[in-house]
């Protein structure tokens, strides 16, 4: 595939900027309506929402396997990539910027808040991986979880929470609480964790 400029995809609020951005990390999936549909939701709360494709240098969403597509990806470039869109988000109108991110993409939230600069808040749904990644963010962190995820031990959702206090734990939800239209959807979960996302983002980017 022929080199290519980072492809995004970006909701932007109804009146001029400058507004909080928010950079939206996809899941192993890749870019999916789902997540279209949650920058739309930030838009419409007046935050600039830019969500880039990750897989872009494989070919894209669905050019291969979700494990093929995830392993080909590499940390630093992952990080470089996020903070592309997030100057890509500034130059159209955004000032203060957080991230947030699903599944792979919650994972790659809590290395953009370890490792990456210029971000103010970042908000990370059940990242597998984390408990053995345990830093000290750069910024304010949220962190959220399912108890019955069936793809992140509950002895590694402890350990991230023990290290990092701002983690929530919906006992009965699952992983992808937060993917409506989906068998794994939690609408009591997902609300809750939507509303304490946009606090979050509300008291650490306005």
């Amino acid at each position: 595939m022929p080199p290519i400029s980072l492809p995004y995809f970006v909701a932007l609020p109804e009146k001029s900027g400058p507004w909080p951005g928010v950079v939206v990390i996809h899941e192993g999936g890749g870019i999916s309506p789902q997540l279209l549909r949650v920058c739309q939701r930030l838009a419409a709360e007046g935050y600039g929402a830019i969500a880039p494709d990750l897989f872009f240098r494989s070919g894209g969403t669905e050019a291969g396997d979700f494990a093929s597509l995830m392993g080909a990806l590499v940390p630093e470039q992952v990080l470089a990539d996020v903070t592309l869109a997030a100057d890509t988000l500034r130059g159209l109108g955004a000032g203060r910027m957080g991230v947030t991110g699903f599944c792979m993409g919650g994972r790659y939230t809590w290395y953009t808040a370890l490792h990456g600069h210029g971000f103010a808040a970042a908000v990370g749904f059940y990242g597998g991986g984390i408990a053995d990644d345990l830093g000290e963010p750069t910024c304010p962190t949220l962190l959220f979880f399912g108890g019955e995820d069936p793809y992140i031990p509950p002895s590694d959702i402890e350990r991230v929470a023990l290290h990092h206090p701002d983690t929530i734990v919906y006992p009965e939800a699952t992983h992808g609480f937060m993917r409506d239209g989906s068998e794994s959807f939690d609408q009591e979960a997902a609300g809750d964790a939507w509303a304490r996302t946009l606090t979050f983002f509300g008291e650490h980017l306005r």
